[in-house]
């Protein structure tokens, strides 16, 4: 991470379709033949969690950068990321879209969680009803927090097993259990949750 001495939002617009991989996940536990035939490309981020598919109406994603000493940063890894899920909320309360939930208690993990981003909610992520929109993952430095935000604009959870090698879970019982875990926005959403979100930003 560069230098950084004041806040900084860091709007992102992929470009072409990829499946992102958090900083330690496993890339072993991938088809990679079928994410090949998908057309995607397999990079990595800097910050944890699970894949998550970055593309052209797939998400909304905006880094949020908290230089050390700002007042907003926070020695507690889980607390600091609220500020951050309430912002979003904030967003997520112009557009009219609830009710939502800005989760701050441990990680609530599944058995999905380790690889798919948003199969588990930690804190500072959001919710609507149950189900997750905003993913939040975060990298620390002395200097600086970068924290990496996904608004998720649809959920697909069929064509995201095909990306991973079977595992012991039958496949029926695996859709069974990622497609209540979240849901999308719209992506006809897509500008409008930015333009919120800076609005809501402290």
């Amino acid at each position: 991470m560069r230098r950084i001495s004041c806040r900084d939002v860091r709007v992102l617009h992929a470009t072409s379709p990829a499946l992102v991989l958090g900083s330690s996940q496993l890339e072993s536990d991938l088809d990679s033949e079928a994410v090949a035939d998908a057309g995607l490309e397999i990079v990595r981020r800097q910050s944890g969690g699970g894949a998550v598919i970055v593309g052209p109406g797939e998400v909304v994603w905006v880094d949020l950068v908290i230089p050390t000493g700002d007042p907003l940063w926070d020695s507690d890894i889980g607390r600091a990321a609220w500020w951050v899920g309430e912002a979003w909320a904030g967003a997520l309360e112009a557009l009219n879209v609830g009710p939502r939930q800005v989760w701050k208690q441990a990680m609530r993990t599944s058995s999905w969680s380790g690889r798919v981003c948003f199969a588990g909610v930690g804190p500072g992520e959001v919710l609507v009803g149950d189900r997750k929109v905003v993913g939040v993952s975060q990298r620390r430095t002395r200097e600086a927090v970068l924290f990496q935000t996904a608004a998720l604009l649809k959920w697909d959870p069929v064509a995201l097993l095909g990306f991973f090698r079977p595992g012991p879970m039958a496949p029926a019982a695996a859709v069974a259990d990622l497609a209540g875990a979240a849901r999308g926005l719209g992506v006809e959403r897509a500008d409008a949750l930015v333009d919120a979100l800076i609005d809501s930003l402290p």
